[in-house]
């Protein structure tokens, strides 16, 4: 994978597709990698020249020393960006990625055509939660949170049907750097767009899970409720929709940007 470094961090990236065409950023969630993407890969890579990327602290990329902050993660989407010659492209994150799609529609408005918002929230859970999660992590490492992880990015019904797919995300989450991802935690703990993203003018979609238990439709609806015009969909899957229900997806992604017109770099 090719590479580009800010402020102290290698940031890994991937760029597939025809240079002329559209170009997607795609932000990764929490205890995930590029790799997280794969079913857009799929779906998608022969309509867009697709930019993947490992949040610092993740799969290849460094893992400085934390803190990070929202801030922090939002400028290295923005390095990834231009090492890539992507002046402006269309921006879907998940997750934390997510807040950083929200973070770069906020700071960055001239580099974002759309935003696609998927599994997100602008306040994702409580500072507690996230001091819990990162005590946790440091005295016992991931491997105890890795099933019960399972649980919430995944329905019951997709688990039993595709227990080969829930055994490679799986491997995914338990070869995170604890640090990375306790740094990362920090970011979730610390970011609240709540009252920011009124300020984003992109067209937005905003892609929720039915059975979410993460990020609810809920969280869809008060991000639809702050930035205008923004539409929501609601998919029959939990927390990583892009890969339960890949397919639908991908329709609503490549749906709303052709309707919205194409990004070049």
């Amino acid at each position: 994978m090719p590479h580009v470094q800010r402020n102290g961090c290698r940031l890994n990236y991937v760029v597939e597709g025809d240079p002329r065409s559209p170009a997607l950023l795609l932000s990764n969630s929490l205890g995930s990698t590029h790799e997280l993407w794969a079913p857009q890969v799929e779906g998608l890579g022969s309509v867009f020249r697709l930019i993947r990327y490992d949040t610092r602290g993740h799969g290849s990329s460094s893992v400085p020393d934390g803190p990070y902050s929202i801030e922090m993660l939002g400028l290295d989407a923005l390095a990834v960006l231009d090492a890539a010659g992507v002046s402006c492209a269309h921006v879907c994150g998940l997750s934390l990625g997510g807040l950083t799609a929200m973070w770069l529609g906020v700071h960055a408005s001239t580099r974002v055509e759309t935003l696609v918002l998927a599994n997100t929230a602008a306040r994702i859970r409580d500072a507690q939660f996230w001091e819990e999660r990162i005590d946790a992590v440091r005295a016992s490492g991931l491997e105890p949170l890795v099933d019960a992880s399972m649980a919430r990015w995944f329905t019951n019904g997709f688990r039993a049907a595709r227990p080969d797919v829930v055994t490679w995300y799986r491997r995914m989450l338990a070869s995170s750097p604890p640090a990375g991802y306790m740094a990362c935690c920090g970011v979730l703990r610390d970011a609240d767009l709540r009252g920011a993203i009124g300020e984003i003018t992109a067209p937005t979609l905003v892609i929720a899970g039915m059975h979410d238990p993460v990020t609810p439709p809920a969280d869809a609806d008060a991000i639809r409720t702050r930035i205008r015009d923004a539409r929501v969909t609601v998919l029959d899957a939990a927390h990583l929709s892009n890969v339960e229900q890949a397919d639908a997806f991908n329709s609503r992604v490549l749906d709303f940007i052709s309707e919205k017109g194409p990004a070049h770099g």
